[in-house]
Order: C-alpha cells, then sequence, then structure tokens
C-alpha cells in the first residue's frame, strides 16, 4: 500500500533507538524526509547512517525490478535534548515547518511514589507532558494552513492500565492524553486534515524494557531472563514486540489513509490489556 506521504517531511524524536528509532525507519521507508532528534551523538549519528543505507538498497532493488522510486529522500541529524527549550530551538533553526511530528521522550524511573518529591514529578511532566504539548503548539498551525498534518505521541500501555511503579510515567502520560483528547478535536485542525493520535506500546524489546526488568531481577534476586520469561507469558502473543511493527503501526497512521483517525489512544500491547475499552 502507498500510505501517501512520500517527499512530506517528518520531526521523530528519541531517535536514536528503540521506538523511536523504528518510527523513523518506517518513515524514511515510505519516501518520508525525516529530521532524527536524540541526545546521544554516537548512537544518533549510527542511526541516520543505517536508514541512509537501508534506502539507498531499498531504491536499488526498486530499480532492478522495474518500479523505481524517488531517491530524494533526506534524512537529517540534530543532537539535542528535545525536553528543553535549547533543544527545541536547535531543531526548528534547522527546519520551521513539519508535516509530521513524532513526539516521544524517555519514560521516568520506576519506583515508590513516597520517594518521589516535586523535582521528580515536574521533571517526568516535563519531559512526557509538556515536552509534546509545545511540539504540538510549535507546528500544529502551519500543518492546517498547508492541509494536511500527522501528530503521534508515543505514550504507553500504562495510561490504559497503570503500572504501581510507574507512577510518574501514568500521571503525566496520562494527562498528555487528556490535552489532546481535547485539542485533537478542534474543528480548526481536525477539518483541515490534521490528525492528533497517541500510540500506547506494552512491552516491546528495547532498552527501557530490559531497564526495568533488570530492575525486578535485582530486587527479587532472580536471573534477568528469569524475570523477561515470565513477563512474556503474561502477554497472549507470548512475546514482545519489536520496533519495526511498532514504526509500521506510526507510519500508518500518518498517512493519507488515516486521515479519519483522531484523538485515539492505539493500543500496540499483543493483547495485554485486557478491557473492552
Amino acid at each position: 500500500m502507498d500510505l501517501g506521504i512520500a517527499g512530506k517531511w517528518a520531526l521523530v524524536c528519541g531517535a536514536s533507538k528503540g521506538l523511536g528509532f523504528g518510527c523513523a525507519q518506517a518513515l524514511v521507508k515510505e519516501g518520508v524526509n525525516v529530521v532524527m532528534v536524540a541526545r546521544g551523538v554516537e548512537a544518533l549519528g549510527v542511526a541516520a547512517t543505517e536508514l541512509i543505507a537501508a534506502r539507498a538498497h531499498q531504491i536499488s532493488t526498486s530499480v532492478q525490478f522495474g518500479t523505481k522510486i524517488d531517491a530524494a529522500t533526506e534524512v537529517k541529524q540534530v543532537v539535542a535534548d528535545i525536553t528543553t527549550e535549547q533543544g527545541r530551538a536547535a531543531v526548528f533553526a534547522l527546519r520551521r515547518d513539519f508535516d509530521i511530528v513524532v513526539t516521544n521522550a524517555g519514560g521516568p524511573p520506576p519506583g515508590d511514589f513516597r520517594d518521589w518529591d516535586r523535582e521528580a514529578w515536574l521533571k517526568a511532566i516535563d519531559a512526557n507532558m509538556l515536552t509534546p504539548i509545545e511540539l504540538i503548539k510549535a507546528t500544529v498551525d502551519g500543518m492546517a494552513a498547508r492541509g494536511f498534518g500527522r501528530i503521534i505521541n508515543i505514550t504507553s500501555s500504562a495510561v490504559k492500565a497503570p503500572i504501581d511503579i510507574l507512577g510518574l510515567s501514568n500521571g503525566a502520560r496520562s494527562g498528555l492524553t487528556g490535552f489532546v483528547a481535547g485539542v485533537a478535536r478542534n474543528p480548526k485542525l481536525a477539518a483541515a486534515n490534521v490528525t492528533i493520535n497517541n500510540l500506547l506500546p506494552g512491552a516491546f524489546d528495547t532498552d527501557r524494557l530490559r531497564t526495568t526488568m533488570q530492575g525486578a531481577a535485582t530486587k527479587s534476586g532472580q536471573a534477568l531472563d528469569t524475570i523477561m520469561d515470565a513477563r512474556r507469558k503474561t502477554i497472549p502473543a507470548q512475546r514482545f514486540g519489536n520496533p519495526q511493527e511498532f514504526g509500521a503501526i506510526c507510519a500508518f497512521l500518518c498517512s493519507q489513509q488515516a486521515s479519519y483517525i483522531t484523538g485515539q489512544n492505539v493500543m500496540a500491547d499483543g493483547g495485554a490489556y485486557a478491557g473492552t475499552y
């Protein structure tokens, strides 16, 4: 399926690895020009190089089979902390207008709510609620003026099925979810072909998952593999997700075909969430 977004410009945050990289990868495959943002210069450079090489191979293969595709796709990188004003300024200094924005920031650490002070809460809210809102505010009017826009917020399945040790994430991401529920339904945006949706990952095989599982393993005195296997068995699909399939979902929500989907919380969790609604 041609998603109809070749030649568009996308900003993908936290794009050097994990779910952010999966989203950037899927968009580049569709011929979208991508600005990748992450804090780690080395990891971001490696990720950008991989995407450029993969796109070149895709183009070469298409020529070989007589289905030539546009070779003009660009991949740019900005080493910055998107959760800061300076980081966002660095992104918009490179490019002001984006057709697609994928917001994504590392989740706050797990723990006991009794141990979190005001600063811990403010940091979580700034990264996982206020930063996406700032990015939406900075880009959404331009999208509406051009008649196309897709904003995808990578949040968490914990928004619908809260996890006690992830209270900082539960709170901050739920705040973003409530905000998006309202702004996505603004007729000035929805009628202008601008959609805003949240993509809620469950257990995906990423560094974040392994860090969380390692913490559980250390606390319980069990081996990491034992903890990981036990978690897999709680998922109806009996496996963890991978960033590539997550990216494919993101790319579809960014497509022309998804123009009638807005203000939604799309779960990708292998069936782990047991609720009907």
